[in-house]
């Protein structure tokens, strides 16, 4: 008993050694020559492991990982991907995170793969490992990830969890897109409005001031307007930069703000039922991928709520889990949290019944990714011909209005 404390500590404190990757070249005992990599905790390690293999190393040194372009949600997509691919193909999951670090484009994935395959090659269970990163992998991802490792099926797990993330960020893509080109297009018109305002307005003053008649209203009103942004240009591009600036900083920051903000999305008239349809279409696969692998109802809910990125549906989710776990079932809770459309609720109810949730809520989510890609794909055929009027507006009206006392010329002359 006496030494079984320090021979645990030992274990522990060899387990926690840090390992580096090195580059070695040298020559075999043919006299050819060799190249490789290996994983050590200093020169020394690598030097007596390849000598006792026969190899009479000439050049060792660490391998650097230089920096790379910041990790995305695609690149974790991708890297899920990989690691069911190899893993269903047989390959061992220290060999597949190999494989994965090496052939990756983005240097930060590589070296973020290294240090999990770091954790797990010394006695870490995998989940644990990628819960040490919660930056990129969220408590839903190491969740089936540990429920993958229990029942014995992780390549299907990380196979589903792809699949999962995929389909997300597909939809993600979706409202961004729709949002990014009237966003773009009222950006345009704001520097095509100021440039006309600060430069090309008190050109046309300029050669007004002599013109000897009066100039028409709307001409005036141009011109007033363009002595008033002239004179306050800084404190308005100031006031519009800085106020755009504060409102997307509190709305990353505050709770409250993005409560109201998840609010009015829902009820915008054009966005809203887009980012509804989207918003349920994360709900349902979510839930649909929790349960189908094996986590139970209450605890899936943990994770539904977080990942449908909305407010509204976060606390419903919260209300949802609190009455199923006191006995009520799915479909009542989801109709008491008056938030889910009827017939979201009818297939929940069908999926009860049958002892199929997950596929009917597979089938939900399907249907409401279906409703996203028509519904943004009418949108942008519906938005191109009104901003063009919008910009005809605007543009075309001030430059009619600069253009009037042109027209008056003749009689003046």
């Amino acid at each position: 008993m006496a030494t079984a404390a320090p021979n645990a500590r030992n274990t522990a404190s060899a387990r926690q050694v840090k390992e580096f990757v090195y580059v070695w070249e040298g020559k075999d005992k043919k006299g050819r020559l060799v190249r490789g990599e290996m994983r050590a905790s200093g020169e020394t390690l690598v030097n007596v492991t390849l000598r006792r293999q026969g190899i009479l190393v000439s050049k060792l040194k660490k391998k650097s990982f230089r920096s790379g372009k910041k990790i995305s949600e695609k690149d974790v997509a991708l890297f899920t991907r990989q690691l069911a691919t190899m893993m269903k193909a047989g390959v061992p999951l220290l060999q597949s995170f190999d494989i994965v670090a090496k052939g990756h484009a983005n240097p930060s994935v590589s070296k973020l793969i290294n240090d999990i395959r770091l954790d797990v090659e010394t006695g870490t269970s995998l989940n644990q490992a990628f819960r040490k990163f919660p930056l990129y992998f969220d408590p839903l991802f190491c969740n089936l990830v540990g429920a993958g490792e229990q029942a014995g099926i992780l390549e299907e797990l990380l196979a589903r969890l792809a699949t999962y993330k995929e389909k997300t960020i597909a939809i993600k893509a979706k409202i961004k897109s729709a949002m990014f080109y009237p966003v773009s297009i009222m950006a345009v018109a704001f520097i095509v409005t100021a440039v006309i305002m600060i430069w090309v307005v008190p050109a046309f003053k300029t050669v007004f001031s002599s013109f000897g008649a009066d100039l028409p209203g709307p001409t005036l009103f141009v011109m007033s307007i363009s002595d008033f942004v002239v004179a306050n240009w800084y404190f308005i591009f100031g006031g519009v930069f800085g106020g755009l600036y504060l409102f997307f900083e509190s709305w990353k920051r505050s709770l409250k703000v993005q409560e109201f903000m998840d609010k009015a999305l829902l009820k915008a008239p054009i966005f809203g039922s887009i980012i509804r349809k989207a918003t349920m279409a994360r709900w349902t696969r979510t839930l649909a991928t929790m349960f189908s692998a094996g986590v139970p109802l209450v605890e899936s809910l943990d994770s539904v709520g977080g990942a449908a990125g909305n407010a509204v549906y976060l606390h419903a989710t919260k209300k949802i889990q609190s009455e199923v776990s006191t006995g009520t079932s799915l479909t009542v809770a989801m109709q008491n949290s008056e938030v889910f459309p009827n017939m979201v609720t009818q297939m929940v109810s069908i999926g009860e019944e049958s002892g199929s949730l997950d596929q009917m809520l597979g089938k939900v989510a399907d249907f409401y990714e279906e409703e996203v890609d028509d519904a943004v794909a009418s949108l942008s055929s519906l938005m191109e011909p009104l901003i063009m009027v919008i910009l005809g507006v605007l543009i075309g009206g001030l430059v009619i209005a600069m253009y009037l006392p042109i027209f008056k010329l003749g009689s003046v002359v």
